[in-house]
């Protein structure tokens, strides 16, 4: 009996360090990775959780846990109700289960998806200002049931870690939004003026016609700009789900060159594909790998001279699949290259080709996002060269009663 209530006093304390800690954090990914890891620690389970909720879409989607290293199961929906954790942000209310599969709410998709059996599991909602943000999850007690003290514990490190996730979430919206907002500037003043200027009765019908034009572009680069933006914040938040199949990397490269053809044609352009015969097939969310590979086509083509070459190539080895952009375009100073997956940063001596500045950064999102990467090679008047690595296979996840 001592015994439990020192190791109860114990895991209080170290409740109140973690609250600490986390009232400090403002990285929304090392801030949730230290909630369950913490949350597991105070419960003695095998494996912790978190899904984030996102109320205007009325949806729950997995977010992180303990055991698994893998972001592509980021952003899994699970449906509010057809789940325990579903249950639980619609009633606000804790669940203590000690036999998940007998429970006709549990939702057995996400195990069957990482291999990991769910005996026994325990959740409460994350709150804050009256508003869910999400459910906090521990499973598997390693010794007998979970407990009263376990529920009080994880509902008081609930409690701090609603306030610190939210509070994440504003400071990662309102510097992306500052950003944003910045970036709009100029798109704006040309409207302005060209309205202006529409409204002066000396302008000759060419000129007007010259100023529409202009309206036209300004109107399609402020659409792409606000597609590109929201595409970033969901990467950003975890709630964009990578979808993996399994497809030919060949047929994906000559895909993507079919699809830029006509825009390297206005320049002479030529671009050549380069894929093994013996490729082995990809394991990644196809659309998503196509979203990179026709950006990284689009800034070569861009980039390039007239009449000159793209390459796009392949290859692979025991645990990589890796594609390689190349262009005989001006190249990229070096000072530069450090800051291009940057939000809206630009090439000094780009300034004048026109994009949205945030096409690279959704590029490393991405393939980030498949536990890749991406890097850059470049020479000033000779070209530039990226290059995207993906593992070949994804780690196999532990089974039965393994820890994730």
């Amino acid at each position: 009996m001592a015994e439990i209530k020192t190791q109860t006093l114990d895991s209080y304390l170290r409740v109140i360090e973690i609250s600490r800690d986390l009232a400090s954090t403002l990285d929304l990914d090392i801030l949730l990775d230290d909630i369950v890891r913490a949350a597991a620690d105070i419960t003695r389970a095998e494996a912790a959780s978190i899904l984030l909720y996102d109320d205007t879409a009325r949806q729950l989607y997995f977010q992180v846990a303990t055991n698994i290293d893998e972001p592509t199961m980021r952003g899994l929906i699970v449906p509010l109700d057809k789940s325990i954790a579903g249950w639980i942000v619609t009633n606000r209310k804790p669940a203590r289960i000690d036999e998940a599969h007998k429970d006709e709410r549990h939702f057995g998709e996400v195990e069957q998806t990482i291999g990991y059996s769910t005996k026994s599991l325990l959740g409460i909602p994350l709150i804050t200002k009256n508003k869910v943000v999400g459910v906090l999850e521990v499973i598997n007690k390693k010794r007998g049931k979970f407990t009263d003290p376990d529920e009080s514990m994880l509902s008081v490190l609930g409690a701090q870690a609603a306030v610190a996730i939210e509070n994440a979430r504003l400071f990662q919206q309102s510097d992306l939004i500052a950003e944003f907002v910045h970036e709009l500037r100029t798109p704006l003043a040309s409207l302005s003026t060209a309205t202006y200027l529409l409204l002066r009765p000396e302008m000759s019908r060419e000129q007007r016609d010259q100023i529409v034009n202009n309206i036209h572009n300004e109107t399609l680069r402020l659409n792409s700009l606000a597609s590109s933006f929201l595409d970033l914040a969901r990467l950003e938040s975890g709630r964009v789900q990578f979808r993996k199949t399994r497809f030919s990397v060949a047929d994906l490269l000559y895909e993507c060159r079919d699809v830029m053809m006509s825009k390297a044609q206005e320049t002479n352009i030529q671009i050549r594909v380069d894929a093994p015969n013996d490729m082995p097939l990809m394991e990644a969310d196809r659309d998503k790998i196509k979203q990179v590979l026709l950006n990284l086509l689009s800034n070569a083509i861009k980039y390039n001279r007239p009449n000159g070459f793209v390459t796009i190539s392949s290859a692979f080895d025991a645990a990589t699949i890796s594609i390689v952009v190349q262009d005989t375009g001006v190249g990229i100073p070096e000072e530069s290259i450090p800051h291009l997956f940057e939000k809206f940063y630009r090439v000094r001596e780009h300034e004048g080709a026109t994009g949205t500045g945030l096409g690279l950064s959704i590029s490393k999102e991405i393939i980030q996002g498949h536990n890749g990467r991406i890097e850059v090679k470049s020479k000033i008047g000779v070209g530039t060269s990226f290059a995207i690595y993906i593992p070949r296979q994804t780690k196999t996840p532990p089974r039965n009663n393994e820890p994730f």
